[in-house]
C-alpha cells in the first residue's frame, strides 16, 4: 500500500515529521518497506536565468545560452525550441546526475563549442512525461535550489511516498483513512472530518438495477447513479500526481475519481457509459457458464458458472468485484456516466479472480474485506467529486438489496490486557483507544466498527489496545507460581505413547517419514480403501485423491522414490492417523514401519543378509514394550490381504483384542507400487494397548524370582499342516502360573515319520515363584503340556 504525506495529511492533521510518522507506523503493525523522497534526487539542482541565447553557428536547432548561474555565468549550449533570452530554468551544472536520463553531466563540447551543463525539462527530473521543451519558472532566485522552490510553489512535486505492508487480517488499511486513524489513536494528530453532504437527485434514474435472489449472499447490496452531461477531461493536476506518486498511469477523470476512492476509502467503484448499456436495467446474478467478455485489459474472459457478473440486454459487462467490461467502459467522448458502489462476498471474489487469473486492485480489496457500510457514502462522494470537474446533473440514487448486517460487540475485560500481554494500561486509556480507533463503548461491551472484519472476540479489543500503547514497551515479567507441588502431566496417555514410539523407532534404526493423509485411489485400494466414503471433493492433485487408509502406503511410496535413486537398504518410521470413513470418528492413531533390502551393507564376513519377518517382529515388540503392552501375547493368523499369507502374524491379546500386526508385504502390492523387495513391516494401534492399572507416578519394582527356572524339551509329531504356533500356544496355555516361555527349536520333516508328519520341538520353561521345583512338580506340568497339546494338535509325543 502506497501513499504520499500530503494524501495522509488530507485527513490527518498533524505536525508529526516523516520519520516520526514511519515508526509509528511499523510500531502499529503495520510495517514501512520503504519511503521514496522525490526530493532527494532533486537536491543538486539550482535555478538559473538566460541572459542571452544566440543561435548556434553550425546547428540550426542549437542555441548557445548565457546562462546566470550562482557560479557565475555560464555558457549553455541547448537544443529546446523554448530556450530564449529571459526565462527562469532549471540547470544542472557538471558532476549533477540527471535521473530521467541516467547521466551525469560533465563538460563538452557540441559542433566546437564548449557547454557547461544543461537546463533540464520534466521528464529529464523524472516530474512528468513533459519533454517538448526545458523548465520555464514564472519567478525564483539565481542560485536558488530546486526543490526549495518546489516545496514553495508545487509541494506535490516533493511529496515523500511511503510504501506500508499490509496483513490479511487489517483490510481498512488498505484506504489512507485508515491508517491516519491509526496514527491519529496513537497520538500523531487528529482525524479530521472528510464527509460530504449528500447529493440530491435531479431526476429519477432511467437505469434500474436487479440482484437475482440466488446472488444477494455474493452481493447483498448495489448502489447505482447517473450523472448526464459530464465532461471526462484530463484529471486535475492535483489527482494525476497523486496518482503516479503510487504508480498509477492517469488515464481520464472519470476513471481516476474510482482509483482514487479505492486508495482513499479503500473503497472499490466503476463507472459504466451510460449510453453504452443495452436496455434499461442492470442486473447482477450468477454465471450460467460459458459466457464471454472482453475486460478493461483488453482481455477475453470466459466465465465459469456461479461466478458474478453484471449483464446488460446484450450480456456480460462487468465481473463483479473484479474488473469492468471493455463494451461499456467510458472514453474521453463519455458524456453520461452511470457510477457503481456494490459489495461483494470475500470468498467468492477471490475465487473468481482466482479461475480468471485477474489481479486488479479491486479484486485485492474485496477480497480481503471491505466497510460494507460505507457503500452509499462513497457513491456520494465519487459523486460530488464528478460534479465539481466534471460537470454534469445527477439522479437519484438507485438501490438493490441492503447492506448486510456486520453489527457484533463483544465485553472489555480491562484486567486482559495485562493476563494476556503483560502490560499495566489504566481503564480509561483503553477505552480512550477503542473510540479513537472507531469502537462505540456502552458499559463494558465495545461495539465493533464495520471496517473492522478482523476483530472476532474479546482477545481481538485486547490486542488492539496493547497495539496502540506500543507492544515494543512491553516488558517480560515472571508471573507468580499459582500452585505448588508437581504439576500434572500435560501430554495424555495417547501423546505419551506416540512419544515412546517415535523414540524407540528412532533408537532401533529408523528413519521418521511425514507423508501426506491423502494417497492416489488406486494405492488407497490396495490396502483396503478408496472407496467414495474416503474420496476428497477438491484434491491437491489426482495422486492425492482419497484420505490413507493406512500408513504403510505412504512409506512404501517414499521406498519407492529412495530405491528409483539408488539407496536399496532402509528402515523408515510414520506415527499418524489412517481413515476407514468420511465422517469426523472415523479415524485411528497408528504407528507404522517398514524394513526394505538388508540388514546392512555387503560384508566379506557375510554379516548382512536380507531382512526377514523376525526382525520385523523383533521391531514391532520393541514399540509396543515402549507403549506399555503386556509381555505375555498371542501371535494369530488372520491378517488383511496385502501381508504375506504365511510370514505375518497378529499381535494379540486374546483372538479379539488386536494390538498390532508384524509381517511380509505381499509381492503383489511391492509389485504394483513398484518397490523392489523384501520388504517387511508392521503397524500397532496405540490405542488398543490397555491401560496400565495403577495410576501412580512411579514405575512398579522389578519383581525377580530368586528360585531356579527348569527347562524342559518336547517333541511332538503332528500333521505338516500343523501350525507351529498353534503348538506353542497350547503348551503356554498349560500353566499360566508357572510356565514363563515356549519357543520351538527344532523342525523334522521326512524319514521314519512318513508322508504328510513333521515333528516339531520345543523347549518349555518353568519359573517358580513361591518354591523350588520338585520332580513330580516337573512331570505334573509336563504331563498338561503333552495332554494340551495333543488335544489342540492332534498330534503325539515323539519315542
Amino acid at each position: 500500500m502506497k501513499f504520499t504525506l500530503s494524501w495522509l495529511k488530507d485527513h490527518l492533521d498533524t505536525t508529526a515529521s516523516i520519520d516520526e510518522i514511519t515508526y509509528a507506523l511499523t510500531d502499529l503493525g503495520l510495517e514501512v518497506e520503504g519511503v521514496e523522497n522525490p526530493g532527494a534526487k532533486l537536491a543538486d539542482f539550482t535555478l538559473g536565468y538566460v541572459k542571452s541565447a544566440e543561435k548556434h553557428p553550425d546547428a540550426d536547432r542549437l542555441r548557445v545560452c548565457q546562462v546566470d548561474t550562482d557560479e557565475g555565468v555560464q555558457q549553455i549550449i541547448c537544443g529546446a525550441p523554448n530556450a530564449r533570452e529571459g526565462i527562469t530554468v532549471v540547470v544542472a551544472k557538471p558532476g549533477v546526475y540527471v535521473p530521467g536520463i541516467d547521466t551525469t553531466i560533465g563538460v563538452g563540447t557540441i559542433r566546437g563549442i564548449e557547454s557547461f551543463g544543461m537546463m533540464a525539462s520534466e521528464r529529464e527530473l523524472e516530474l512528468s512525461e513533459e519533454h517538448d521543451g526545458i523548465i520555464e519558472l514564472p519567478s525564483g532566485e539565481v542560485g536558488e535550489r530546486f526543490i526549495d522552490w518546489l516545496a514553495k510553489n508545487d509541494p506535490a512535486k516533493v511529496d515523500p511516498v511511503i510504501e506500508i505492508a499490509i496483513t490479511p487480517n487489517r483490510p481498512d488499511a488498505l484506504g489512507v483513512r485508515g491508517i491516519a486513524r491509526d496514527l491519529a489513536a496513537r497520538g500523531l494528530g487528529k482525524l479530521k472530518n472528510r464527509d460530504t453532504a449528500a447529493v440530491e437527485g435531479a431526476f429519477a434514474s432511467p437505469i434500474k438495477v436487479t440482484i437475482d435472489d440466488d446472488t444477494l449472499e455474493q452481493c447483498p447490496v448495489f448502489y447505482g447513479r447517473l450523472i448526464r452531461g459530464v465532461k471526462n477531461a484530463p484529471s486535475p493536476v492535483w489527482l494525476q500526481d497523486v496518482l503516479r506518486a503510487i504508480g498509477l498511469r492517469p488515464i481520464s477523470f472519470l476513471v481516476d475519481v474510482t482509483n482514487f476512492f479505492t486508495y482513499d476509502r479503500n473503497r472499490p467503484l466503476h463507472v459504466f457509459d451510460a449510453d453504452k448499456i443495452a436496455g434499461d436495467t442492470l442486473r447482477v446474478h450468477r454465471a450460467k457458464g460459458g459466457e464471454e467478455m472482453m475486460g478493461l485489459d483488453d482481455k477475453s474472459y470466459t466465465f465459469q458458472a456461479d461466478m458474478t457478473v453484471i449483464s446488460d440486454a446484450n450480456g456480460v459487462q462487468s465481473i463483479g468485484g473484479v474488473m469492468g467490461g471493455l463494451e461499456t467502459g467510458v472514453t474521453e467522448e463519455t458524456t453520461n456516466v452511470f457510477i457503481e458502489a456494490a459489495y461483494f462476498d470475500t470468498i467468492r471474489t477471490a475465487y473468481t479472480g482466482r479461475a480468471l487469473k485477474i489481479n486488479s486492485d479491486a479484486r485485492y480489496r474485496f477480497e480481503r474485506g471491505i466497510d460494507p457500510e460505507w457503500t452509499p457514502y462513497g457513491i456520494e462522494h465519487a459523486t460530488r467529486m464528478i460534479l465539481d470537474h466534471a460537470g454534469g446533473e445527477a439522479s437519484e440514487v438507485v438501490i438493490a438489496g441492503k447492506v448486510p448486517d456486520t453489527s457484533r460487540a463483544y465485553k472489555l475485560d480491562v484486567a486482559r490486557v495485562q493476563s494476556l500481554v503483560g502490560m499495566t494500561i489504566p481503564e480509561n486509556e483503553q477505552r480512550q483507544t477503542l473510540t479513537a480507533l472507531g469502537f462505540r463503548l456502552e458499559g463494558n461491551m465495545a461495539h465493533v466498527p464495520s471496517w473492522r472484519p478482523d476483530v472476532q472476540g474479546e482477545a481481538d479489543l485486547v490486542e488492539e489496545v496493547a497495539r496502540i500503547a506500543s507492544l515494543t514497551k512491553l516488558e517480560g515479567r515472571p508471573l507468580p507460581r499459582l500452585s505448588a507441588g508437581v504439576p500434572r502431566p500435560v501430554l495424555s496417555q495417547m501423546q505419551r505413547r506416540e512419544v515412546n514410539a517415535r523414540r524407540t523407532c528412532a533408537a532401533l534404526g529408523y528413519n521418521e517419514c511425514v507423508s501426506y493423509s491423502f494417497i492416489d485411489q488406486a494405492s488407497a485400494a490396495l490396502f483396503g480403501g478408496g472407496t467414495d466414503a474416503t474420496r476428497l471433493e477438491n484434491p491437491i492433485s489426482s495422486d492425492m485423491s482419497h484420505m490413507r487408509p493406512a500408513l504403510l502406503p505412504g512409506l512404501l511410496q517414499a521406498a519407492a522414490r529412495n530405491q528409483a535413486r539408488g539407496i536399496a537398504d532402509m528402515a523408515l518410521f510414520e506415527v499418524g492417523p489412517a481413515f476407514h470413513g468420511g465422517e469426523p470418528g472415523e479415524q485411528v492413531a497408528m504407528v507404522s514401519g517398514l524394513l526394505v533390502g538388508r540388514t546392512g551393507p555387503k560384508d566379506v564376513h557375510g554379516a548382512a543378509r536380507a531382512v526377514d519377518v523376525y526382525d520385523v517382529k523383533a521391531d514391532a515388540e520393541a514399540v509396543l514394550a515402549a507403549m506399555g503392552a503386556p509381555a505375555k501375547v498371542q501371535i494369530l493368523r488372520g491378517g488383511d490381504a496385502w501381508w504375506h499369507p504365511g510370514r505375518h502374524g497378529l499381535i494379540c491379546l486374546g483372538p479379539k483384542k488386536v494390538l498390532g500386526v508384524f509381517g511380509e508385504i505381499h509381492p503383489k502390492v511391492l509389485a504394483a507400487m513398484d518397490v523392489k523387495g523384501p520388504a517387511m513391516g508392521f503397524t500397532l494401534w496405540p490405542a488398543e494397548v490397555p491401560l496400565p492399572r495403577s495410576k501412580g507416578a512411579t514405575r512398579p519394582a522389578l519383581n525377580v524370582s530368586d528360585l531356579q527356572a527348569v527347562e524342559r524339551d518336547f517333541a511332538f509329531v503332528v500333521d505338516e499342516a500343523v501350525e507351529a504356533l498353534t503348538l506353542v500356544n497350547a503348551a503356554m496355555g498349560a500353566d499360566k502360573a508357572l510356565i514363563e516361555d515356549v519357543r520351538v527349536f527344532d523342525e523334522f520333516i521326512g524319514g521314519s515319520l512318513g508322508e504328510g508328519k513333521k515333528s516339531l520341538a520345543i523347549t518349555v520353561r518353568m519359573q517358580p515363584v513361591d518354591k523350588t521345583l520338585k520332580d513330580a512338580d516337573i512331570e505334573a506340568v509336563g504331563a498338561k503340556v503333552v495332554e494340551k497339546v495333543t488335544k489342540a494338535t492332534g498330534g503325539v509325543l515323539r519315542g
